[in-house]
């Protein structure tokens, strides 16, 4: 203590000195914690740089840290999986559960289609619900994770909020129908890892379209749960199957039934759909919605019955079995082009089925697409892969006269093979490979996506921005029409 004191002895001035040194000291800590936000603490980040002689890191930048939940938002849930029929259209969901969220292997498909189906170890019956599931177990394989939250670039929660709500959406107490979101969000905002960003390095997936966690009022005949509107889960990002229109939800592929293992397996099912001979010039699978009149799905499917160029595969209950992932890819690979109008929401999964078949999608709205699936099925590149025929409502299709099989006659058969090819070529990005393979599929796209999201919210801090500006605000011309 005496050295110090010397020190200070030898200046002028040392009280003024030490009022000045203590001033700057405080205005250096003030700037710090604003530079930010007003609720935002500082952290400290790399610039993504390594430091000169260090050993390559080929993990550097995409670290991801998974958080270890509670079991009520994951492990219970599939533990109980015969609660989960509600909500969804099996009324035994347990044997979906199995093989890592693919479901049941298909056994033996090539006694349907000798030709087409030649290897049974990478077809299930996969459940579009279940892409939580098959997320989380193909994360525990990710090259890249970490048991240290500090070095992650992201941090991934495994809630399986799809799942999860499925179970309440007819819930009428609203209360009971928002408690696992409301309970979550308490918990991850009392981690650590929280107070880094405040939760927008975070992630989580949902099997379900977002807009069944975006109910805006407590009214008990709105759909949904509250979750992506409480404060915690706005400074998330969401991956699901179906974006909303608010800037922190992602949409990312439904799960297919083509799981491959091996590279090898991709290339010989991309060879045979490349050969196959297709029947019909352009097929709609799916069921009416009576409740839909006048709605541009049922256009679509008087369309198809009247067209001797189209084939209409009905999936209403008790009709053709739609259920048959074997039969649907069998459908669809016997068609150039597949019409993809919207119907419940604007995203369906036969856009995945049929593609997967080397089937041409043909879309009507941007929504069931070109603004959903921007890491898989760019907008920039869409008259590379599909047919567009933009159109608003039942009226206008009217007044214009639309004829889908006329529009699909004058494409010229040279582009109809390159439009093909290109769908065949983007098989890769559109399914979930296995999670012991190396295989870069949709999931890897996601985890890219996301770490590249992240990354830029730390730019804006590190330049000094308030990064919630923007980060979860809707955007209302998303699903708008050009």
């Amino acid at each position: 203590m005496e050295k110090p004191s010397i020190m200070i002895s030898r200046t002028h001035h040392p009280q003024l000195c030490f009022a000045i040194l203590l001033s700057f000291l405080l205005c250096a800590l003030i700037l710090t914690h604003f530079s930010y936000s007003p609720s935002f603490e500082p952290v400290v980040f790399n610039n993504g740089e390594q430091e000169e002689g260090q050993e390559q890191d080929l993990c550097h930048g995409r670290y991801v840290y998974i958080h270890d939940l509670p079991p009520r938002f994951n492990r219970y849930i599939i533990d109980h999986c015969d609660s989960l029929t509600i909500g969804t259209d099996k009324p035994n969901m347990c044997p979906y559960m199995e093989n890592m969220g693919f479901g049941p292997r298909i056994h033996s498909p090539e006694s349907e289609s000798p030709h087409l189906f030649t290897n049974n170890t990478t077809w299930y019956e996969t459940n579009q619900f279940s892409l939580e599931l098959i997320f989380h177990n193909k994360m525990r394989h990710y090259k890249c994770l970490t048991n240290k939250s500090s070095e992650a670039s992201a941090i991934y929660v495994p809630f399986y909020a799809g799942l999860d709500i499925s179970r309440f959406l007819l819930v009428s107490n609203l209360t009971v129908r928002d408690a696992s979101g409301r309970d979550l969000a308490r918990w991850l905002s009392s981690q650590n890892e929280w107070k880094r960003m405040w939760g927008r390095d975070h992630f989580l997936i949902s099997g379900r379209i977002s807009w069944d966690f975006r109910r805006q009022h407590d009214t008990l005949s709105d759909w949904g749960s509250n979750f992506r509107f409480l404060p915690e889960s706005m400074n998330m990002s969401m991956l699901s199957v179906e974006a909303s229109s608010w800037n922190n939800d992602y949409a990312v592929p439904y799960p297919t039934s083509f799981h491959p293992l091996k590279e090898l397996e991709i290339l010989e099912w991309q060879r045979k759909i490349r050969k196959r001979k297709r029947a019909h010039l352009f097929t709609f699978i799916g069921a009416p919605r009576p409740e839909m009149k006048n709605s541009i799905r049922e256009k679509v499917i008087e369309h198809c019955r009247s067209s001797q160029a189209c084939k209409f595969i009905d999936c209403s209950y008790g009709k053709e079995n739609c259920d048959n992932p074997v039969n649907v890819i069998m459908e669809f690979g016997d068609s150039v082009f597949c019409l993809q109008p919207w119907g419940d929401s604007y995203t369906r999964r036969s856009v995945f089925d049929s593609m997967l078949a080397g089937c041409i999608p043909v879309f009507f709205h941007p929504g069931t697409a070109y603004s959903q699936y921007k890491w898989n099925l760019p907008e920039s590149r869409r008259s590379r892969y599909s047919v567009y025929i933009p159109v608003r409502d039942v009226k206008e299709w009217n007044e214009r006269n639309i004829s889908v099989e006329k529009e699909l006659m004058k494409i010229p058969e040279d582009e109809v093979v390159a439009l093909r090819e290109e769908v065949v070529k983007l098989i890769p990005s559109i399914i979930y490979a296995d999670p012991r393979s190396e295989i870069e599929d949709a999931f890897d796209l996601a985890v890219k996506g996301i770490l590249e999201r992240i990354e830029r919210v730390r730019d804006e801090i590190r330049n000094g921005r308030d990064p919630s500006i923007g980060f979860a605000d809707e955007d209302h011309h998303k699903y708008t029409f050009n």
